[in-house]
């Protein structure tokens, strides 16, 4: 009983690699790896998915805060996440891609991470997968 508890408090975890799945193309995106700092969680990209057209070293140009023109690589793109019953939230979420900064939601469904970006009603959910 003990080890089916142990599996399951696993899999229900949302610490651990991630790969990412950009929600309009369906394509793998990155490797984001979410781990805990000060009892709150935090990821950052280990790994990225590059066309062999695409610059394989970006930093983010539109970022408009301490992250502008810094390498995407090894960036913190969720920040301050809170566990609060089965989800995360009161954190925020990067999008390296346009620079924009949305409040987040994270949870674990079925084995996958879902991951929500949102301003007021509006909203964007990714369906991330874990690495092992």
């Amino acid at each position: 009983m003990s080890i089916l508890f142990s599996f399951n408090a696993y899999t229900q975890s949302i610490v651990g690699k991630w790969k990412t799945i950009d929600d309009e193309t369906g394509k793998e995106k990155s490797i984001v790896e979410i781990f805990m700092k000060d009892g709150k969680a935090y990821g950052k990209i280990t790994k990225l998915f590059r066309e062999p057209n695409e610059d394989q070293d970006p930093i983010c140009d539109l970022c408009t805060d301490h992250r502008k023109d810094k390498k995407v690589l090894g960036m913190t793109i969720i920040t301050d996440m809170v566990k609060d019953d089965d989800e995360w939230d009161d954190g925020e979420i990067l999008d390296p891609k346009n620079g924009k900064i949305y409040d987040c939601k994270l949870w674990v469904e079925d084995g996958k991470l879902q991951v929500r970006g949102y301003v007021a009603f509006f909203f964007r959910t990714q369906t991330w997968h874990r690495v092992n």
